[in-house]
């Protein structure tokens, strides 16, 4: 096949992925690509605190934590702030507060004073994450969730993989200067938020015309079903930290040193910029329990496969095969939150999931610190492989219980959003009318 043709097709492709997805979701897109293009403080946090400011790793590592923790404690208050306040509201306090928050910590000094601060960017920063993804479930078709969640995800990584070069360059210059050009861009997601975005959140009514019950915390920690997922993500979660923990930890005590390993993890975030696209076209109508069974073993065994690295091409090897399970997994496990969620509750059923990342965060440095310093990293890579195997398993008894149209599209989800594409109308939230026998529990 020619160059000529290889082109047409991929252009082919790439206009599939992309059509027939509403205004408001290239808009939601674009301010998380905005966003991610100014990620310049968990790059580049614990370089700024050792060699800008002279602290030790210890101290670094702590605010790393504190960071982290913040993230854990806003997943739940944000999911429960876009069910409540709305989407929108959430989104602008969220960003308005990072802007804040990421250049105050450009100012700071005190060692209590920057931990109190990244602690404070961790929660602002997390917190606009439930109200994304409940948007973006609000105003796309059910049947297109996959295919949006999967641009999303591919946006965060092109982002993040133009600005690390930048930012490196910006932090040879001033460091300051990368905390403000954070801040200015985080700060440009809110005004684009303002602007250009209506609510989406759906009124939730009675057929008879009364208010339907609130779905509370106690309704998301109840449903077994949808816990049990949590779980199995936070499993999951742990296995992807590894590779900004355990592998170039790993790799420096092969020998390798810190370019070594930034060769080798550039490979996650191409492959992502490359892949993405093509592979949710092939699996974006597939089997979501056998896709989860899958991304979760090949996460698991791609991170085992680190245990034979002895040169730098077994180590591509092996991000090869996670990062295709982070292409797949990622997109069907938040469709699959999306599914199980009831409409009213999106908020808070996505703070939870994003909790089960959050909480990861701080589990995942904590256990390869362990296993690497008690054991050796191959039980760490050995350790993986399990999880990975535990994971898909899970998903398979999980999902086996579950009925096979809960994983198909519903008349109620096809009825909350209207698009109206002949006279340019702004899509407007239709109430989701639910009767008693409807109700989720």
């Amino acid at each position: 096949m020619s160059v000529a043709a290889l082109g047409r097709a991929a252009g082919e492709s790439v206009r599939k992925s992309v059509a027939g997805l509403p205004r408001e979701f290239w808009w939601l897109w674009t301010s998380t690509l905005v966003n991610r293009l100014g990620a310049f403080v968990t790059t580049f946090m614990a370089l700024y605190l050792t060699v800008e400011r002279g602290y030790s790793a210890s101290y670094a590592g702590l605010v790393a934590a504190l960071h982290g923790l913040g993230g854990v404690v806003s997943a739940i208050g944000a999911g429960v702030m876009t069910d409540r306040l709305g989407r929108r509201p959430t989104l602008l306090i969220a960003q308005s507060s990072t802007a804040a928050s990421v250049a105050l910590l450009g100012f700071v000094q005190h060692p209590v004073a920057i931990a109190a601060v990244a602690c404070l960017v961790g929660m602002t920063s997390n917190a606009s994450r439930p109200a994304v993804q409940a948007m973006m479930a609000d105003i796309v078709k059910p049947e297109d969730r996959v295919r949006a969640f999967s641009l999303n995800y591919w946006a965060i990584n092109l982002g993040f993989a133009v600005s690390a070069g930048v930012a490196g360059f910006i932090a040879e210059y001033s460091y300051l200067a990368g905390f403000l050009g954070e801040a200015a861009l985080t700060l440009v997601c809110a005004v684009l938020i303002y602007i250009k975005l209506p609510e989406s959140r759906p009124e939730r009514v009675l057929v008879d015309g009364r208010s339907a019950p609130e779905t509370g915390m106690g309704t998301v920690l109840r449903d077994g079903r949808f816990m049990g997922v949590v779980g199995l993500s936070f499993v999951v979660a742990l296995i992807f930290q590894q590779a900004f923990v355990g592998l170039p930890v790993a790799m420096g005590a092969d020998g390798f040193s810190s370019s070594d390993f930034g060769m080798v993890i550039a490979f996650n975030g191409v492959l992502i910029v490359a892949l993405q696209i093509p592979v949710t076209r092939f699996i974006e109508h597939r089997d979501t329990r056998r896709l989860l069974i899958l991304s979760s073993a090949l996460a698991g065994y791609g991170f085992g496969l680190t245990a034979f690295a002895g040169s730098l091409a077994v180590y591509v090897m092996a991000v090869c095969v996670w990062t295709l399970a982070e292409i797949v997994n990622a997109p069907t496990q938040t469709s699959l939150v999306v599914r199980l969620s009831p409409v009213d509750g999106r908020g808070r059923y996505q703070g939870m999931y994003t909790m089960s990342w959050a909480v990861a965060g701080l589990v995942g440095p904590l256990m390869a610190g362990f296993l690497i310093d008690r054991y050796g990293a191959d039980w760490l890579w050995g350790v993986c492989a399990v999880l990975g195997t535990v994971a898909a398993g899970g998903y398979w008894v999980l999902m086996r219980a579950l009925p096979a149209d809960e994983l198909e599209l519903s008349e109620l989800e096809l009825s909350e959003v209207e698009n109206e594409p002949d006279n340019g109308a702004e899509p407007v939230a239709r109430p989701v009318v639910l009767s008693e026998a409807t109700e989720r529990p």
